[in-house]
């Protein structure tokens, strides 16, 4: 339909070289793809090579030849990110349609080609009236209608749950949206607030002609409502980007200039971050001369808080560095035992329990924060999604974050926050406690509570309980030692502490969310 703006994307880094090549450089690809020939041999051989040795234009060749050649145009990768699909013995393969790819070339020049992660995307370009077309790797249809990870594909029940959220989102901010999907139970639980229509498909993957019918279902969304444009986003200061940047469930650091756009319309001096999770919400309030109180429910939160907002001068020093990598003969091990092969490597787990007896040696307890912050930085950033819901290692990539390791990841993570500490000149203060509990006075408050759903395991404790028993030690939590991930029990929330209540209420807590 030709649109006057579009943006489309992928996460598959190939698939998105193609599209930006066709868009480019179409005849460079032509010429290259009419050389290509119809043999198995050949095939094999094109598939076996480097793509790390090859131009964008001779990889987008590469991709299109294996598609048009392989068996069902499928593609799939082994456990190394090889492509596997087999030679699909096809007789004449349309290897170079010259008039297709020249009249997709014109389409794609007028379009943005984005390789990155659907929520990314959308968060960064998504706004009130557009169009937006979803069309996520399926749920099969299987006789387990529970909440079981049992898609083959890596994207799995949690991702199609937080997929519904981002569709909510959506319609809430005021945009169209159209989803496809199987027509399995969990789609229909995800969406049933929404118009859903169930069409007739084939299924050509399939080896077996006799399984290869379907029935997809389009989930129509239209906007809740149509939201008032706020004021346009404002530059912040210099020191804003010495922030790091975390891999954390909730985290609005992609939305700190939209924020202060907004609170930044309001006479205030003092703000209260009732919620503070990455604390970088409570960054920019830092930067912006504000004197700012931080509350968290996770210890590990506040410690961030600590760290970079309250602490106003202290940094570690390189003999502090050195001391905390140093061996430590009164390391308990407790990490390296009790999560041996869970996590981390043995090396890693043993870096861990050396930092954690080091860090006792710390008097300051500003650098104490710095060097428990940095540990849980490193433990996230080195840990594949960057959560401990699950054992093992079936997310690793390959990216750099998952090469490095755990003592590079914290030498990194403590230079870092040295470099985010500054004075504002204000007495900032971080706790660690329940926002119901909360006393402090502000001239304005900002609330983020964990977002509610009914369908969405959001439980931060069940997430991060690893790093969260890193700043606590482990001590005064409830270890489920049953469990695979040796996870403690989630922390109680005020209104589970009520047997008999007398009234509605909605209390929110970073540990879990629940409504009673």
């Amino acid at each position: 339909m030709q649109p006057s703006k579009a943006i489309i994307s992928d996460s598959n880094a190939e698939l998105i070289n193609l599209y930006q090549v066709v868009a480019n450089n179409v005849e460079d690809l032509i010429t290259l793809l009419k050389d290509m020939k119809n043999t198995e041999e050949e095939f094999y051989r094109i598939r076996e090579l480097d793509t790390s040795k090859m131009s964008d234009i001779e990889q987008a060749a590469r991709t299109m030849y294996l598609n048009k050649t392989c068996y069902n145009g499928l593609y799939r990768v082994n456990r190394k990110g090889k492509f596997n699909a087999p030679y699909g013995k096809y007789k004449k393969p349309n290897i170079c349609d010259e008039n297709n790819l020249r009249s997709a070339s014109m389409v794609l020049k007028q379009s943005t080609i984005i390789h990155g992660d659907y929520k990314d995307v959308l968060l960064k370009y998504a706004e009130p009236g557009d169009f937006i077309f979803l069309d996520p790797p399926y749920l099969p249809i299987s006789k387990y209608a529970d909440f079981k990870r049992y898609t083959k594909e890596q994207f799995y029940e949690e991702d199609q749950l937080e997929l519904a959220e981002e569709v909510d989102r959506l319609a809430e901010i005021g945009c169209n949206i159209l989803l496809t999907n199987s027509n399995h139970p969990l789609v229909h639980r995800l969406y049933g607030k929404y118009k859903i229509s169930v069409h007739q498909t084939k299924r050509y993957i399939n080896s077996d002609a006799s399984k290869r019918r379907g029935e997809d279902i389009l989930v129509k969304v239209e906007p809740k409502k149509k939201l008032i444009v706020v004021p346009k986003p404002v530059e912040l200061p210099k020191q804003m980007e010495a922030f790091p940047a975390t891999r954390f469930m909730g985290s609005k650091q992609s939305l700190v200039k939209d924020i202060w756009s907004v609170a930044s319309t309001f006479k205030f001096e003092t703000v209260l971050d009732l919620f503070s999770g990455s604390s970088v919400v409570s960054y920019m309030f830092k930067t912006q001369n504000k004197q700012v109180f931080s509350n968290d429910y996770m210890a590990f939160s506040s410690c961030f808080a600590k760290a970079m907002i309250e602490n106003n001068q202290y940094r570690l020093t390189d003999d502090d560095l050195n001391m905390l990598c140093a061996p430590n003969p009164n390391s308990d091990g407790f990490v390296t035992e009790t999560f041996r092969d869970l996590y981390f490597s043995e090396e890693d787990n043993i870096f861990i329990d050396t930092v954690r007896a080091n860090i006792r040696l710390l008097k300051n307890e500003y650098k104490r924060a710095i060097a428990q912050s940095a540990l849980v930085r490193a433990c996230l950033k080195k840990r594949p999604r960057g959560i401990f819901t699950y054992t093992g290692y079936r997310y690793d990539d390959g990216r750099r974050d998952l090469l490095l390791s755990l003592e590079e990841q914290f030498i990194e993570a403590i230079l870092q926050i040295n470099s985010s500490v500054f004075d504002n000149g204000k007495p900032n203060k971080a706790r660690h406690g329940d926002a119901m509990d909360a006393r402090f006075k502000a001239d304005m408050v900002y609330i983020d509570p964990p977002y509610y759903s009914p369908l969405s395991d959001n439980e931060y404790v069940r997430r991060y309980h690893f790093i969260e028993g890193l700043v606590r030690d482990w001590k005064g939590v409830e270890m489920q030692w049953h469990t695979k991930t040796k996870k403690f029990k989630s922390y109680p929330t005020p209104s589970q502490a009520k047997k008999e209540p007398t009234m509605h209420l909605i209390s929110f807590s970073n540990a879990t969310k629940r409504v009673s």
